[in-house]
């Protein structure tokens, strides 16, 4: 049996995951320190796999997972590169969110647990429609 994803459910999920992205970047008083410096960027891990599971539907979790995690850590060694065309691109609010500024290796970690709770997520709904098995 082949696992198709409910693009209208992912699409949802996305946009809550970007809500709360964007909130916790706000509501950053009233979050632990610890979990602030990451929330954001587990969020945003998170919001990439919802992505790739929404354009590609019937994908295996696993390859889902693999591509969502090689993409935030190429975006996250991209941080390394610094030259004016890009820069730019970085200092506006989108280009920001997107790329990032300056690498950190705590961030990779970060991305790591936002892909894990993705890859959660998915089992869990698999499980709940009809006992479909992991893959």
């Amino acid at each position: 049996m082949i696992y198709k994803r409910n693009r209208l459910s992912y699409a949802v999920m996305t946009v809550v995951v970007i809500i709360l992205g964007l909130g916790s970047r706000k509501m950053f008083n009233f979050i632990p320190d610890l979990l602030n410096t990451y929330l954001g960027d587990a969020l945003w891990a998170l919001m990439i796999f919802l992505a790739l599971g929404f354009v590609f539907r019937e994908m295996k979790t696993k390859l889902v997972a693999i591509i969502g995690i090689l993409f935030c850590y190429l975006i996250e060694l991209s941080q390394l590169y610094h030259a004016n065309w890009i820069d730019t691109i970085r200092n506006t609010t989108i280009g920001g969110l997107t790329l990032g500024y300056g690498f950190l290796l705590s961030d990779l970690l970060a991305y790591t647990i936002g892909i894990g709770a993705g890859v959660t997520i998915e089992i869990l709904i698999k499980v709940i429609k009809k006992g479909v098995r992991y893959e």
